[in-house]
């Protein structure tokens, strides 16, 4: 199995990390969307990242739907997404906000970072950054209240680490790599224990944000 993409991507990173989880050996490719534009296209001619590829040499694309197979392709307790229907729900609310503040982040930089000043538009920026504290301001709810019910040795859905858990704390901390000052870690506790809490586990110290 072959994993392409670069780590500094928060969708390249969740695979990465539920891989390790998940106990499955890989190859990673950092192949850059950017820097090595004609080579990722090669490998895939959409050239997005993660792009996936199985051993039988099929294709996956987009982190989520990667993450659906490979969750499949395990017993049931071993899976990175609850089975029960209220903890799923749960589960994907959680991943839904994280994936949205994820987004937000990759469009600020992209704004701030491949467009000339004079040329960002600033009422969409704005619009952008609200979006992103608003899913932070959420997810912080979300995660003190279920950590305080948790008690200091479990997760977002149990006892046990499950995709919740990483996808939140992947996107915790791009954020704070892309957009340091952007979202102040002493208004959200909740979010930067969770993430300091996973990113020391060896699958997160294994696939570090470069």
């Amino acid at each position: 199995m072959q994993l392409i993409g670069m780590m500094d991507s928060p969708f390249v990173r969740r695979v990465a990390v539920s891989m390790a989880l998940l106990g499955m050996r890989f190859e990673h490719r950092p192949v850059s969307v950017f820097r090595h534009f004609d080579q990722f296209r090669e490998i895939n001619p959409v050239v997005k990242a993660p792009t996936f590829i199985d051993d039988d040499g099929t294709q996956l694309i987009d982190s989520t739907l990667i993450l659906d197979y490979l969750d499949e392709s395990v017993e049931p307790q071993a899976r990175l997404m609850p089975q029960g229907r209220p903890m799923r729900r749960q589960a994907l609310r959680l991943i839904g906000f994280a994936l949205a503040a994820s987004e937000k982040t990759v469009q600020i930089a992209y704004e701030r970072n491949l467009r000339p000043e004079d040329k960002q538009h600033a009422p969409w920026l704005e619009r952008v950054q609200m979006q992103l504290a608003a899913a932070y301001d959420t997810l912080e709810g979300d995660v003190a209240r279920l950590a305080g019910a948790a008690g200091a040795n479990g997760w977002l859905c149990g006892e046990r680490l499950m995709q919740p858990d990483i996808t939140v704390a992947v996107a915790w901390r791009f954020t704070q790599h892309m957009l340091p000052g952007a979202i102040d870690p002493s208004r959200y506790p909740a979010l930067a224990a969770l993430s300091a809490r996973a990113e020391a586990l060896p699958a997160f110290v294994g696939a570090p944000l470069q």
